[in-house]
């Protein structure tokens, strides 16, 4: 097959979603029949939020970069185009993805490609680390809440950058005769990922080592760190709270495997506990998954780890409520909350879910309660009376992890449910209907827009007989 990164043909054995939400894109559905139990083994993609910015992070490279275990994502697909943009060139087959940065032909990134997608605004460390001047729009994304940039400003401008910020374009420059950023201590007002990540891109190739304070400790952190390290940096103390990175002069060549997905992981573990299933998953982290096991296993779920990167789901007798905050690594990842909520509509009792992280990231619970869920939305807050059953209804996904909460929710409803807004799902799960497919689910996607807007007005609770598994 082949693929276009932003107009530079790249071969591919398998093409990725079209990242500009195309007509069809917009127009298809996911119709699933409830009921179906899972089994067998599903194999865990690379995690979404380390290929973004590690893809930004192989703008330090001077050198070719070999990325490995890379998913076939809507979000990659336009990462791409942006590094392409700027000059690179990308080749991808299968899982691998190969970039040339050793040339750099331009500062400024489009503003219709980093408008979509929040993790392309990551590449401003990168690039004022290796040309000393950038020019990047202000970032785009999921609308889940504010996410503001000042902290990556006040950061870069503590390592000696001119930044300004005018008609939605961050200009951004190294003033002095050799262009160099240079190291300083600095510390973070809120532990934020994408913060913490330009930094400690843009610290690589300062003068000087730079001090990371109240750094996020995401494992995705972690997985960049190590990356540039394989180029040659020298980061320590990456998943801790204190970052320290001493600044080279370049960094070279490398051949490097991403982590495996947590969010992915989580998701699938919560649709086996809502199917009463059983089945195995790899490869995995088990200890990036801890708070998110923690809460299964405090519910009811039996989850038994099988070698060091397996685990297994067993069919939960009940489901008992329970009460979840969200916080920042290693406290329970907003990432989940969406889909945890979709499991705990079906758990005996009331359950509170306090989203602490972002202000708007509870759309979704509307969404449930078309299926025949139970939640109340106070501010930040849902409160969530479990139900003896959900009831396949259309709905749509506001975002990413809306959306997989509704497949979740999806799997045990009564008759069929069909979910619109796929252009978010795919934006961040790797081919996820067919993966439960694989796994016994009767689901299928529709991409003909008026089949989609007939089923939408129908319930019919059989699937049809053309699904195969």
């Amino acid at each position: 097959m082949r693929t276009f990164f932003g107009g530079r043909l790249i071969n591919s054995s398998s093409s990725l979603p079209d990242a500009k939400s195309s007509p069809e894109a917009d127009s298809s559905v996911l119709q699933i029949w409830g009921g179906h139990p899972l089994q067998g083994h599903v194999k865990i993609s690379g995690a979404k939020n380390s290929a973004l910015v590690i893809m930004a992070g192989a703008l330090l490279c001077s050198g070719d970069c070999r990325i490995r275990n890379v998913p076939l994502l809507a979000d990659v697909e336009r990462m791409g185009q942006v590094l392409s943009a700027l000059g690179l060139r990308l080749t991808r087959e299968d899982d691998i993805l190969d970039v040339d940065a050793r040339e750099i032909s331009t500062s400024k990134a489009p503003y219709e490609l980093v408008t979509q997608l929040r993790a392309s605004f990551f590449a401003i460390g990168p690039l004022l680390a290796r040309l000393g001047v950038a020019q990047m729009p202000l970032p785009g994304g999921c609308a889940i809440g504010a996410r503001p940039v000042d902290l990556h400003v006040r950061g870069l401008q503590a390592m000696g950058a001119e930044v300004q910020i005018e008609h939605g374009i961050c200009n951004a420059f190294v003033p002095g005769s050799n262009g160099r950023l240079k190291g300083a201590r600095i510390y973070l007002d809120t532990p934020s990922v994408g913060a913490t990540e330009t930094l400690m891109m843009a610290a690589t190739l300062a003068d000087g080592e730079t001090i990371l304070e109240n750094a996020a400790r995401e494992p995705e952190v972690a997985d960049l760190a190590n990356f540039c390290n394989s180029m040659g940096a020298k980061i320590r103390g990456a998943g801790t709270s204190t970052i320290t990175i001493n600044g080279v002069e370049k960094l070279h060549s490398t051949d490097y495997s991403i982590i495996p997905d947590r969010i992915e992981t989580g998701t699938f573990l919560l649709a086996g506990a809502i199917t009463r299933s059983e089945f195995t998953l790899s490869p995995v982290v088990p200890d990036h998954l801890i708070p998110v096991i923690a809460k299964l296993q405090k519910i009811g779920v039996p989850i038994i780890e099988e070698g060091s990167d397996c685990l297994r789901i067993l069919p939960a007798e009940k489901l008992r409520a329970t009460d979840i905050d969200t916080l920042p690594h290693p406290g329970f990842p907003t990432d989940m909350q969406a889909p945890f909520m979709a499991l705990l509509t079906l758990a005996e009792g009331d359950s509170i879910i306090n989203e602490s992280v972002f202000e708007n990231r509870l759309r979704h619970a509307s969404e449930l309660n078309r299926l025949g869920a139970d939640i109340r939305v106070k501010g930040n807050t849902a409160f969530v009376r479990g139900v003896p059953m959900l009831s396949g209804a259309p709905v749509i996904g506001t975002d990413l992890r809306a959306s997989a909460a509704l497949v979740i929710a999806g799997l045990a409803a009564e008759g069929k449910t069909t979910i619109q807004g796929l252009k978010h799902l795919d934006r961040g799960y790797d081919r996820l209907d067919m993966k439960l497919q694989q796994l016994g689910a009767k689901i299928i996607r529709v991409n003909n827009e008026a089949s989609a807007d007939a089923e939408l007005h129908t319930n019919n609770s059989n699937p049809p007989a053309s699904v195969s598994i």
